[in-house]
């Protein structure tokens, strides 16, 4: 029976779980836009920092201790998991001891899920709502900026083991999470080598002997399409076809939302991208950069060099994250939406040093990517397995062996 449960556990509804659901201050003492700061007493959360992969902290606004003091609502405690409301619906964060921040506040589009720890664990409670965040989009409300209504995900239903057992889930699942983050963070601090480098070869020592030449001299400049979506067969095949969102944070496009078929690939000329292209964001969302791991597509969204030459490819990819802000500036335009039309792109200057010296730097930072390459092919492996035992985990399917606990 579908409904049937393990012995000893029970069904429960989010709206009487053993956890409280915490709305942030919405009233007069809300911040205005003058009272960020780009750090100070109290992290002030915005959408950009609670992520489909939890927190991220790149760009940070912060409140005065006053400020914070004032706010009646909305301050996070050690074990409250985050989750976003408004916007980008149903992200979560868990609040844990490796937060680097003592004083969080959430902000409008957010609420505090607060365990009770008699009952529910904090590290189970963060893995149940991973669990049913797929079924969030159902509720959520508004096509300009959507909503999730509370009042209706409490009638969300999920299965609550005994303690133990919820520790043992978690357990298994958090260190699988926890691998996982191992190899994001060594692969940040490998591009991070590999940046640095390109810095101190192309750039603190840049010779005023090396002339600049077009983009296009450097390879062949690709502007992505779409197919007609009119045509089905062109769609669902093995052919990766990027979407900026296939690019965050990720130095290698592995998987994308969509794919093409032969056909659907195809019926464009000259689109097609060979293995370790690079891939730049022009449009709206710009400058971020990504290689292709296979042959691939993109949308018109992107533009991306196919290398004439081997040891073109990593200098490339690495003048492209170096000059972002280039990037950002040419597409500017005086208009609303950022654009960097192809031509513009084609003509971006770039150095070009001694073919040797190229030959040499290709040859250091090679291994750099080669092992970002292979941790970015076993997160995947990793996040499948994680992502397979979860819902089995959490509804009783699978069972975790327990080991004697003290008392």
């Amino acid at each position: 029976m579908a409904d049937k449960i393990p012995e000893g556990w029970k069904k429960c509804k989010l709206g009487d779980a053993p956890f409280e659901i915490i709305d942030g201050d919405r009233g007069v003492n809300y911040p205005k836009q003058n009272e960020f700061k780009d750090d100070g007493y109290c992290l002030f959360l915005n959408a950009k920092n609670v992520t489909s992969n939890g927190f991220v902290f790149d760009d940070c606004y912060f409140i005065s201790k006053e400020k914070d003091q004032i706010l009646r609502k909305g301050k996070l405690q050690r074990n409250d998991i985050i989750l976003t409301t408004r916007g980008t619906v149903g992200n979560i964060g868990f609040f844990n001891d490796k937060i680097p921040y003592d004083n969080i506040r959430i902000n409008s589009g957010m609420v505090i899920i607060r365990p009770n720890p008699d009952e529910i664990l904090a590290e189970y409670t963060y893995q149940l709502f991973k669990n049913i965040k797929c079924e969030f989009n159902v509720f959520a409300t508004g096509s300009a900026q959507p909503q999730l209504p509370i009042r209706d995900i409490k009638e969300i239903s999920f299965s609550l083991p005994p303690l133990a057992e919820q520790r043992a889930i978690a357990s298994v699942l958090s260190n699988l999470d926890d691998k996982i983050d191992l190899l994001q963070r060594e692969n940040q601090t490998l591009e991070q080598i590999a940046e640095t480098l390109f810095r101190q070869w192309f750039v603190e020592e840049a010779s005023e002997w090396w002339e600049e030449k077009p983009l296009s001299f450097f390879g062949e400049i690709i502007c992505g399409k779409t197919p007609s979506k009119k045509i089905e067969e062109y769609f669902g095949g093995d052919i990766p076809f990027i979407k900026i969102p296939d690019m965050y944070g990720n130095t290698f496009v592995f998987e994308t939302s969509d794919s093409l078929t032969e056909k659907g690939k195809n019926s464009q000329n000259n689109k097609t991208l060979l293995p370790r292209s690079i891939c730049v964001s022009c449009i709206a969302t710009v400058g971020l950069v990504s290689m292709t791991t296979k042959e691939s597509q993109t949308n018109q969204q992107i533009n991306s060099i196919i290398p004439k030459k081997v040891f073109y490819q990593y200098y490339l990819y690495l003048f492209m994250k170096n000059f972002s802000e280039l990037l950002i500036a040419m597409a500017s335009g005086g208009t609303a939406t950022l654009n960097l039309n192809t031509g513009d792109f084609s003509k971006i200057e770039v150095v070009l040093p001694d073919e040797n010296i190229l030959k040499n730097f290709h040859n250091i930072v090679e291994p750099i990517f080669e092992k970002i390459f292979e941790n970015q092919r076993q997160i995947r492996t990793l996040e499948k397995l994680r992502d397979t035992l979860l819902p089995k985990l959490m509804s009783g399917e699978v069972r975790v062996t327990l080991t004697e606990e003290k008392a």
